[in-house]
């Protein structure tokens, strides 16, 4: 591989990797290590290759000034397609930890389910709300009014229940001690939704 296929290759992880969010030459050219000519080279013959050869369903994409692989436009239909029916995905141990404490705890803060962690939570948040599990449910009172979470319908539906007085019950104490121990919080929410899927 000669220094500019392997420059295109490393060029094309990095864009994979970010997403849409994108790099520009100068971020491509600090973390390839090499010089902004020659990343906008390579990055020129990318974007030739990714729409002259068949059978290529991504393209290099420039706007203002950064650079993303996106899907090519004739294929837009197919990847409507996949939009509108999404397969099924599992959620994360993350995310089912702060769904948890949410669907337990609600109506809360992010910063109240953080103390409870012990890390942050902004991103498994953000999962499940794009994934219509939880809500924002109305604002804290006092300075800076932060953002309350609840589950939605679609967290009944995902669980299959009717309404959340159909949460299955945690040990006597359980919903207590989540401060001092939410690692024991989290296992016994999945063993009770276990135990209720074995039923």
């Amino acid at each position: 591989m000669n220094n500019l296929n392997q420059l295109m290759s490393k060029i094309e992880s990095l864009l994979f990797v970010i997403g849409e969010d994108g790099l520009t030459v100068r971020q491509l050219s600090f973390l390839t290590e090499e010089q902004e000519e020659k990343v906008a080279q390579a990055l020129e013959q990318l974007a030739h290759h990714y729409n002259t050869e068949e059978g290529r369903g991504i393209t290099l994409k420039e706007l203002a000034g950064t650079y993303q692989l996106t899907s090519k436009p004739a294929l837009a239909d197919t990847i409507q397609r996949l939009v509108e029916n999404p397969p099924s995905q599992s959620l994360s141990q993350a995310s089912l930890e702060v769904l948890a404490i949410v669907a337990y705890k609600q109506p809360i803060t992010r910063v109240e389910i953080e103390d409870l962690r012990g890390v942050k939570s902004e991103r498994p948040l953000h999962t499940l709300s794009s994934k219509g599990l939880v809500q924002e449910v109305g604002r804290a009172e006092g300075t800076g009014r932060a953002i309350l979470y609840g589950t939605t319908k679609e967290f009944l539906n995902y669980f299959g229940l009717k309404d959340l007085n159909e949460l299955p019950d945690l040990p006597m104490g359980e919903t207590d001690s989540t401060d001092e121990n939410p690692d024991l919080f989290m296992s016994k929410f999945q063993e009770a939704f276990q135990d209720s899927d074995s039923e």
